[in-house]
């Protein structure tokens, strides 16, 4: 609920979301990227600063940021550099590390979240650091030492960087989420937030509408779309009172605590001077050709909003149903495939929106982990569609042996004796029989009691055992109502 507090101020958040880039080696040398290895296996003289040593710039990691520039609508820049940012701090082995300062790659590009544009200042590359881990006494009463873990120091690192333009902790989150759909789509970060693979620091300031921008705190690190969320409503609750009570916002770094749902303060937040950038005297700037860009820009994929615009132009599937298939892309080549087997598009999306995804939400799958197929899917459907089963057969009785064993639909029916019953006489025969045995319900049905036909279709499928035809159910029952 919105409290007079929240009504008083507009907030103002900027998003700088970091992306690791799908590489095998990273950014400045050939040390594996692989995640989970035990620690400080995957470095070497380079990645850990050792006096002498020259970094190699990864061309994958540069083409897989062009990439994902031109699929953010940025201007490529031909003529960018990489500059050392300064600071000291025991997961950083140089003292230093290597990104973009005043000449990024990427510049001046959109998100759009439903019907609002997010702008994109500009896509940077850069290096992460290391990692800390904390050990000692109990998490409780904090740790009494540290150590560092080196593995991902060096990775590659996008980091994107929005205009001020996000307005609420719902389009926060929806603005990180769409992002992470397109990187999805690209395949050039696998977006794993537990990983650290995707993760955001977050701008956020506060002001009385109308006024200038207020004074900004940045939060670090927050690594969930929950977390996102937390964060911002946390901290906007802090500035608010802050500023109710007459005091000022400082600029500074502060970090996010999942377990208290608090943010607290971790350090002054410091300018780009504070930084001493200076170009990296070890590597050239980076020089790239139109023709390199535009040979890039021709293997962008799809991404996820044209595919959703297609699905209701070419398919005529509703936008709910085009915005959940697309969510994720192997659902979305799941359902092409079922498409390309001449199913019907709207029956597709409907089984995979509705029974398919309960069931791998329920047991958290993903569509690879299961038996299902696109010739499965598209083959039950089929049998629905002429009438060899109906809805209600396919929903109770063989959908979750597709999904389970992967037994063929058409196999099912043989084997459970599934098969529809279309006999109309026979089928009236029925109907006859359930008017007959309950004259009273006929009798609140004549007297404009409509509701009631319910109760007839619920005995006539007892007695077939759901196998007859709901069609001609509906159709035998309004002819003997009728009469």
């Amino acid at each position: 609920m919105t409290t007079a507090t929240e009504q008083k101020y507009q907030i103002v958040i900027g998003l700088e979301v970091h992306a690791q880039l799908k590489t095998k080696s990273k950014l400045f040398c050939a040390c594996s990227t692989q995640f989970g290895n035990e620690p400080n296996a995957n470095t070497c003289p380079v990645c850990l600063g050792y006096p002498g040593v020259l970094p190699v710039l990864n061309k994958q990691a540069v083409d897989y940021a062009i990439k994902a520039g031109l699929a953010l609508g940025c201007q490529i820049d031909l003529n960018s550099k990489f500059d050392r940012k300064q600071y000291f701090y025991p997961d950083l082995p140089k003292g230093y590390q290597i990104s973009q300062f005043d000449k990024p790659l990427c510049n001046h590009g959109k998100l759009n979240i439903g019907s609002k544009e997010v702008r994109i200042l500009r896509i940077h590359m850069e290096e992460d650091a290391g990692k800390l881990v904390h050990a000692g006494a109990e998490r409780l009463h904090g740790s009494d030492y540290s150590l560092a873990d080196l593995n991902r120091a060096s990775t590659p690192l996008v980091e994107i960087v929005s205009e001020p333009d996000i307005r609420s902790a719902e389009e926060a989150v929806s603005y990180v989420k769409e992002l992470r759909k397109v990187l999805l789509y690209l395949d050039v970060c696998d977006g794993n937030m537990q990983e650290g693979s995707l993760r955001c620091d977050i701008n956020i300031s506060l002001n009385k509408p109308g006024e200038p921008y207020g004074t900004r705190a940045e939060i670090k690190n927050v690594n969930s779309f929950r977390s996102i969320s937390r964060a911002i409503d946390y901290e906007y609750k802090r500035q608010s009172e802050l500023l109710d009570q007459g005091g000022t916002v400082v600029q500074e770094t502060r970090l996010f605590d999942e377990h208290t749902g608090k943010t607290h303060s971790m350090r002054s937040k410091e300018d780009a001077h504070d930084y001493r950038y200076f170009p990296d005297p070890d590597l050239l700037p980076l020089l790239l050709t139109q023709e390199q860009v535009d040979t890039i820009n021709q293997t962008l994929p799809e991404l996820p909003q044209q595919k959703k615009t297609r699905y209701i132009a070419e398919f005529g599937i509703n936008p709910d149903s085009a915005e959940i298939i697309t969510d994720d892309l192997a659902t979305a080549l799941f359902f092409e495939e079922v498409l390309s087997k001449g199913a019907n598009p709207t029956k597709a999306a409907n089984w995979l929106n509705g029974q398919v995804s309960a069931y791998l939400n329920e047991n958290n799958l993903t569509l690879a982990q299961t038996k299902l197929s696109p010739d499965l899917l598209a083959e039950m459907i089929s049998l629905i569609e002429d009438g060899t089963i109906s809805d209600n057969i396919a929903k109770n009785d063989i959908i979750i042996d597709l999904i389970t064993l992967g037994v063929s639909a058409r196999t099912q029916v043989q084997d459970k004796g599934l098969a529809q019953i279309t006999d109309t006489s026979a089928i009236e025969t029925i109907v006859k029989e359930v008017l007959d045995s309950n004259p009273s319900q006929v009798e609140q049905f004549k007297s404009g009691n409509e509701k009631i036909k319910g109760f007839f279709v619920g005995q006539i499928m007892k007695k077939t055992q759901g196998k007859a035809s709901p069609q001609i159910i509906n159709q035998c029952l309004d002819k003997l109502l009728s009469t």
